[in-house]
């Protein structure tokens, strides 16, 4: 999908917001809290953020992320959202004096996001993550929401491209149509911690992590302690020989 987008106002500093959302759902957009749309939806979810309402992050906005929900997840808007997103990047969209594009690219469970925002005809990356699970059938929609703030949000076009992919016997078998959405993660999005990069970095120590530091430790100072007691020996010896 290739979205043709202009954010744009005379807000200055945070006197504007709140941003787009792009979405790929169960149900046709039903006014709501996300981003002029509802919560606790069925399918994925890109916001183009603009306002930081959380006043403790590290973000720099405007900030893209990105969200896939079976129903049971609710956006915390106090934290942007940050609780329950996969991945995100820094992109500067906003108020630039030509046009801003948005490439989404789904493929055998690798959803990629990709922005062209310097008027160069370039896309770079800004999202890239497997194990990414969504059904068929679902159907595609663009909202928007200011909040107390004000900002124009446009789409100017939104272009749906089919990719030809080869499929496994196995994955022939399957009925897309209905599998929940879902996303296989090697850690919860909940131990993300913001980096001023738009990346993440790991978050704080849990008990077993903790653990196993000190694990390490001990064997550590245990090797350094006979590694010490055997130079030590050796060295005694040679000047028993020497007397």
């Amino acid at each position: 999908m290739h979205v043709h987008f202009k954010v744009h106002g005379t807000g200055k500093k945070n006197l504007h917001g709140d941003g787009i959302a792009l979405w790929y759902t169960r149900d046709r957009l039903v006014p709501g809290p996300v981003f002029g749309s509802k919560d606790n939806f069925h399918g994925l979810a890109i916001f183009l953020d603009t306002y930081p309402n959380d006043e403790t992050t590290e973000r720099v906005f405007p900030y893209i992320s990105v969200m896939v929900n079976n129903g049971s997840l609710s956006y915390d808007h106090s934290k942007d959202g940050r609780w329950t997103e996969l991945a995100g990047c820094t992109a500067d969209f906003r108020n630039r004096d030509h046009d801003t594009f948005l490439a989404v690219r789904y493929s055998r469970g690798r959803l990629t996001v990709m922005t062209d925002l310097e008027d160069k005809n370039e896309w770079k990356n800004c999202i890239d993550i497997t194990g990414v699970r969504l059904p068929t059938g679902y159907y595609f929609g663009a909202s928007a929401g200011t909040g107390d703030l004000s900002d124009n949000h446009d789409i100017i076009s939104m272009k749906l491209f089919q990719l030809m992919v080869e499929h496994t016997p196995d994955e022939e078998s399957i009925d897309w149509t209905k599998i929940e959405p879902s996303v296989n993660f090697l850690k919860s999005p909940k131990d993300n911690v913001d980096d001023p990069t738009g990346n993440f970095r790991s978050g704080p120590l849990t008990g077993w992590r903790v653990f196993l530091l000190l694990l390490c430790a001990l064997l550590g100072i245990v090797v350094c302690a006979v590694v010490g007691a055997v130079v030590f020996q050796k060295r005694q010896e040679r000047n028993k020989r020497f007397y």
